[in-house]
């Protein structure tokens, strides 16, 4: 009873942070005049990343070289970018057919969502390649490519973008509700608790889940895969909600796809460097149903320059997959 009251209130904290999240990140990006690309892709992106982020380095740092450390770690790795390719896919494609009660496309940038999903997939399938080679030194090659990849990005969004910072009129700062014009300290006041909510909450999420899920016989490997994605991934999901909402298809779209080349980039290329990142079937498995639910928007964007909710609702379909996948191999 105790784990479902944590399990509640952490997920309260964590909605009432990202609130607070999305509103803070959209004065930094007019204050830096930055378009809506660069603050979905970049500034959000990382920043509701911080707490998947954290857990992989936890488990490798804090568990040791040890085997299940290793497994935490490179779980969460996985994990992270598959929860985004499928189920926060899904719930974004799902918030705007609800919102809007229509399948019409989403209004966004599609040369912002278009390279970004370029990027996950070029990279991710680096990472991926690196689990099939023998040499310790070679993969870190391959790690220090990925992570000079991200920069790479970096500097083509922010140069993407440059031009594109007409905002239209934001909601007042929620500390500040009564100046129009913020000071910079106080958005980052309010960014910075924000964050820090999001954090403890995705805390007390996992600490609440990981019981119910030991207690039920579930192998540490899925859990970090599957369960602790599913809480540390809920900033982005929460954000893309919320701006689905409110008609900012490119931040929505952004904060997940910019979110995605991080975890497939800078991460991965944690767990190649300290752990011996080999991938059995299981983790290839929900590597290539991450990749394969991210090409159909990519596909989408090529062809016909709009992606539209049914799309990303293709995503749940790859989850279900894994779901099926992962309860067959539990039964054998």
């Amino acid at each position: 009873m105790r784990d479902i009251a944590m399990l509640l209130v952490s997920l309260g904290v964590i909605l009432i942070g990202a609130e607070a999240f999305t509103n803070g990140i959209e004065w930094l990006g007019q204050r830096l005049k930055l378009g809506a690309g660069a603050v979905g892709s970049i500034l959000a992106a990382v920043g509701t990343a911080l707490p998947e982020t954290m857990v992989p380095i936890i488990a490798i740092f804090g568990l040791g070289k040890g085997t299940e450390g290793a497994d935490i770690g490179i779980g969460a790795i996985l994990g992270a970018p598959f929860m985004l390719a499928t189920l926060a896919f899904f719930i974004t494609g799902l918030a705007a057919l609800l919102f809007r009660r229509t399948n019409r496309p989403l209004r966004l940038d599609a040369k912002v969502v278009r390279r970004d999903l370029r990027f996950f997939l070029i990279v991710y399938t680096m990472a991926i390649f690196a689990s099939f080679l023998s040499d310790k030194d070679v993969k870190n090659g391959v790690a220090v490519a990925l992570v000079l990849a991200y920069g790479f990005y970096v500097i083509q969004t922010l140069r993407d973008c440059k031009d594109g910072c007409e905002y239209e009129k934001l909601a007042p700062l929620y500390i500040a509700r009564q100046s129009q014009n913020p000071s910079l300290g106080k958005i980052l006041a309010q960014i910075g608790i924000a964050l820090s909510a999001i954090v403890v909450g995705a805390h007390g999420f996992v600490n609440a889940v990981e019981p119910i899920a030991v207690a039920i016989g579930i192998p540490v490997f899925v859990l970090a895969l599957i369960i602790t994605p599913i809480a540390t991934e809920l900033p982005e999901k929460f954000n893309s909600v919320l701006w689905i909402r409110r008609g900012k298809d490119t931040l929505a779209m952004g904060n997940l796809s910019g979110a995605m080349v991080f975890q497939s980039s800078v991460i991965p290329a944690i767990g190649i460097a300290l752990t011996p990142w080999k991938l059995d079937t299981l983790a290839l498995s929900s590597a290539l149903l991450a990749l394969c639910a991210a090409m159909i928007p990519f596909i989408s964007l090529r062809r016909k320059g709009v992606i539209y909710p049914t799309t990303l609702l293709m995503g749940g379909v790859f989850y279900l997959l894994f779901i099926l996948t992962i309860s067959r191999s539990l039964i054998q």
